[in-house]
């Protein structure tokens, strides 16, 4: 890759791949985005699988839609707000499915596959345990206090970021992320009491 390209803003980043179609330029961005992005989508919705499906598809739509965006907003908002809309769609999607009772009386033999991820390397450890109790309690936190926390409290966001990604005033980013925080110091409050 060209090491010119690889010193430019992502502004100028993705201006190069509108322009010039250079795929190099998108091929930055993605190593830029794609570990922030998981993070941010992990925090979202708990799961790993969705999680790599929602990162890949919001790269196929910054290399589909790449003339949709304009220099008027920062690309990091542009991008995060496309991950956001499709974290969001599979959040629905997967509280929708995931309401049926394990004993479906519709069918004696019936059986579900209920995976056990108790087991996984990153949650043996000491740390790997709070960090699954502060996801589980980051998931129980209202979907539209969340998501702000995480831009911010995650991410690194400027309140401006957070505004104009989803969509609402700053007053209001700031009203979810004090409310989200509320929440989230409530549930877990045992963790600190160590």
């Amino acid at each position: 890759m060209d090491i010119k390209l690889r010193e430019l803003s992502d502004e100028e980043l993705i201006l190069e791949f509108q322009k010039n179609n250079t795929e190099d330029a998108f091929n930055i961005l993605v190593q830029r985005y794609k570990n922030p992005l998981t993070n941010f989508v992990f925090r979202f919705l708990g799961d790993y699988a969705s999680c790599a499906d929602i990162v890949q598809e919001t790269m196929i739509k910054v290399y589909r839609y790449k003339d949709a965006y304009s220099s008027v907003a920062k690309f990091s908002t542009w991008v995060y707000t496309i991950a956001g809309n499709l974290a969001r769609t599979e959040y629905r999607r997967q509280r929708r499915r995931n309401i049926f009772s394990i004993n479906d009386y519709g069918e004696e033999h019936k059986t579900y596959d209920l995976p056990d991820e108790s087991n996984r390397p990153d949650v043996i450890t000491d740390s790997g345990i709070k960090d699954e109790i502060i996801q589980k309690a980051l998931l129980i936190v209202k979907e539209t206090y969340r998501e702000a926390v995480i831009l911010r409290d995650i991410q690194g966001m400027s309140y401006e970021e957070i505004s104009e990604i989803l969509g609402v005033n700053e007053g209001t980013v700031k009203s979810r992320i004090n409310r989200g925080r509320a929440q989230l110091q409530e549930l877990l409050k045992s963790i600190y009491k160590e």
